[in-house]
């Protein structure tokens, strides 16, 4: 649904200003590229972009595709003579143990972070709501318990506006993410993907396969719920991504293992282009976010990250009351931002 409203979108330019945002307000555009991603910029921003695109942009993509095939070389090292598990269809190495597991962990986080660092987010700024409890007036299960310091979620739940949100997370804590099995296959990317310990899914299949894997994604959150060792899985719960003004209604796997969540709020404040990916899905803009992206020589993120939820026992017979109430909380901050 949220896919067949972006290229809507993106296909019904004619529409009044006022009409498009009101319509399609989560993927409105608020950049110097129109509402849909498609309008012409003024003469200053293509001069930008022309100066850009000569200088800081191939000393970024030099950079960027060393450092890639450096992690990926590091990899390769490290799995090396190690057979991945496989288990419900899944295949990763994310469960091996020793300096291996150290080495990927922590040149992966470091070397997220300064590709971060050369896309232009020099400083990201992170901020750490602390443990209380929370309670709306018509809603009892709505809340948040305190929890022991050491208590560990059973998953990451952040909202989603582009790529850049994967380098973060990788660079704050190298978590386990929902992928395209396609991406397995993938050079580079897909021996990375199986380090990380992503979990597959085949978008194009029947429902029943999506039911698998949320049972897969229930498993493994319990799993990093009670394992400390076992990677945290990373959800992004909308299932697609939003100009981050917006909640979409959130799926419910991740909140079938009856773990608590880790509830992760990204904002990226921006002057020119925006980063999100929200409008310009499928548009021809699309295949050139990364390099308008990369004409900016200063990018903006900022992280909230919210106190542990724990759900109540409501809550836990009840995961789309779950999800809700999650949903609730992150949405109080997001539209604190405005």
């Amino acid at each position: 649904m949220e896919t067949e409203l972006k290229h809507a979108a993106m296909i019904d330019t004619k529409l009044p200003r006022h009409e498009l945002k009101e319509k399609f307000a989560p993927f409105f555009r608020r950049d110097v590229y129109g509402p849909t991603g498609r309008g012409d910029p003024p003469l200053a921003e293509k001069v930008l972009l022309g100066l850009a695109l000569v200088t800081i942009v191939p000393a970024r993509v030099v950079v960027a595709v060393n450092m890639a095939l450096f992690y990926y070389s590091i990899c390769r090292v490290c799995t090396l003579g190690v057979e991945p598990r496989r288990e419900d269809d899944q295949e990763d190495y994310a469960h091996i143990g020793g300096w291996r597991r150290v080495v990927i962990v922590c040149s992966g986080r470091f070397l997220s972070r300064v590709m971060l660092f050369v896309l232009g987010f020099y400083w990201i700024r992170e901020r750490r709501c602390g443990p209380r409890i929370l309670k709306s007036s018509d809603d009892e299960n709505f809340g948040i318990e305190q929890l022991e310091e050491n208590e560990r979620p059973g998953a990451i739940i952040s909202n989603h506006l582009s790529y850049i949100d994967i380098l973060y997370h990788m660079s704050s804590s190298f978590p386990s993410f929902v992928a395209k099995r396609s991406v397995a296959k993938l050079p580079i990317v897909g021996l990375v993907s199986k380090c990380l310990g992503c979990i597959y899914v085949q978008r194009e299949s029947k429902a029943l396969d999506f039911r698998g894997v949320a049972g897969i994604v229930a498993r493994r959150a319990h799993e990093a719920h009670l394992n400390k060792d076992a990677p945290m899985v990373m959800l992004f719960p909308e299932g697609t991504t939003t100009n981050g003004d917006f909640l979409l209604p959130f799926k419910t796997g991740a909140f079938l293992s009856n773990t608590p969540v880790l509830p992760v709020i990204l904002r990226y404040p921006y002057e020119r282009f925006s980063p999100a990916w929200d409008s310009i899905s499928g548009n021809i803009i699309c295949r050139c976010a990364i390099l308008f992206f990369s004409c900016q020589f200063i990018n903006h993120l900022e992280v909230t990250y919210l106190p542990l939820y724990y759900p109540s026992k409501q809550e836990k017979d009840d995961p789309k009351l779950y999800a809700d109430n999650v949903r609730r909380l992150m949405a109080i901050m997001v539209w604190s931002y405005f």
